[in-house]
């Protein structure tokens, strides 16, 4: 291009294209000259070809003045184009978010599920069979921002028309929330989660049953005399308070037999901890063979990570009847009935609340106090026993 060429508008000058012209003239290259925050500032506004102009460029120019005298608006062309380029991706968000948004729940749920496959989640098969019985026929259909709190209660209905428990119709409500935050995380949708707006259905579904010291000493034995990894795992969630996830997680780079401690990694809470080891269960560890550290204390058959018990403990628990007669989940022993023993035991014993908590693993203090009833049974016991001392010797 040529040299620069003033126009009669002060700060608007052009070049000339040295071949390419624009009707009958050359294409003239526009810019314009100001000074910004005390500095001489030069700016491209673009080729004649484009629409640019002597007059539009010092229109421009004037604009941009008015702007630094006023306040408002942008100061330079930078400024302004930058304005509009970050308009223009917002713009874009939007419109691909709302696209997103259009695609219907079963499709998400498609996504999800195969996620979560991936990542070894237990719950898998119950989260499909209640997306297939109750969940698609309502809103498997339907786009993400359409759903609303209205359809789910529509699940609620036919869930609770049908028998099923709230604890049930919780878990199902539970798996829409999960695909709705899965849908934000991935930025597939941007809207609030409708679950929110639902009344979740309330059950007192915890399990009170703990098992007596004789009780423990026979399940652990008939185990120990049917597998011997079966009762290892019962006695790391006896001894330990283990869950079995954490159990199925233990390698041997978890041990740590100076300190006695075993570190349990990542848990479900997502808060790692160190507990400490029985007597017991240090000897047991010690009966291990040594392996690397990453490798796992009870593989699968293939080397992977266990996602179940096996059915060894079930089979114990029949042969002992320990469930035998009992209708109320509640009451059944089941594998996690041995960390519920576990913190039963410690409160039995007078432990602190606070430090039950922290062996467990527990978030908050108030998912502990279900064990209080017992501390507090342990208490009332010490007051009449120290009730009928002091009437012995009155």
């Amino acid at each position: 291009m040529g040299v620069w060429v003033k126009t009669k508008y002060t700060g608007v000058r052009y070049r000339e294209h040295a071949t390419r012209k624009h009707g009958i003239q050359k294409d003239r290259y526009f810019s314009i000259r100001y000074k910004h925050d005390g500095k001489d500032r030069e700016e491209a506004l673009g080729w004649a070809s484009e629409g640019w102009t002597a007059e539009k460029a010092a229109l421009e120019l004037a604009n941009l003045k008015n702007n630094r005298r006023t306040g408002e608006g942008h100061h330079s062309l930078q400024e302004k184009r930058e304005a509009e380029a970050a308009k223009r991706e917002a713009e874009e968000r939007e419109r691909a978010l709302a696209e997103k948004a259009s695609t219907p729940f079963a499709a998400i749920w498609k996504i999800y599920l195969e996620q979560c496959n991936l990542d070894g989640k237990k719950s898998c098969d119950r989260e499909e069979s209640l997306f297939r019985l109750w969940i698609e026929p309502v809103i498997g259909k339907r786009p993400l921002k359409e759903v609303t709190a209205f359809h789910l209660e529509k699940i609620k209905h036919a869930m609770s028309k049908a028998g099923l428990s709230p604890r049930s119709i919780h878990y199902c409500l539970a798996v829409v929330r999960q695909v709705f935050n899965f849908a934000i995380r991935r930025d597939i949708f941007d809207g609030a989660n409708p679950t929110m707006k639902v009344k979740k259905p309330t059950a007192d579904n915890r399990r009170m049953r703990y098992l007596t010291h004789e009780e423990a000493a026979a399940l652990l034995d008939e185990i120990k005399a049917r597998s011997i990894n079966s009762w290892r795992i019962c006695l790391l969630s006896l001894h330990a308070g283990l869950r079995f996830g954490e159990i199925a997680g233990l390698t041997y780079g978890d041990i740590d037999l100076e300190r006695n401690t075993l570190w349990i990694r990542d848990p479900k809470n997502g808060y790692s901890r160190h507990v400490p080891m029985t007597a017991t269960l240090r000897e047991m560890l010690l009966d291990l063979e040594g392996k690397g550290n990453d490798d796992l204390l009870f593989p699968d058959r293939n080397g992977g990570r266990r996602r179940a018990m096996s059915d060894t403990f079930d089979r114990v628990l029949q042969a002992l009847k320990f469930n035998e007669g009992i209708t109320d989940d509640r009451q059944k022993v089941v594998f996690h009935t041995l960390r519920h023993t576990h913190a039963s035991w410690h409160m039995e014993n007078g432990t602190d609340l606070f430090v039950v908590k922290e062996l467990l693993g527990h978030r908050s203090i108030q998912m502990t106090e279900r064990y209080s009833h017992i501390g507090q049974s342990t208490m009332r016991n010490a007051i009449d026993k120290l009730a009928d001392a002091i009437s012995e010797r009155s």
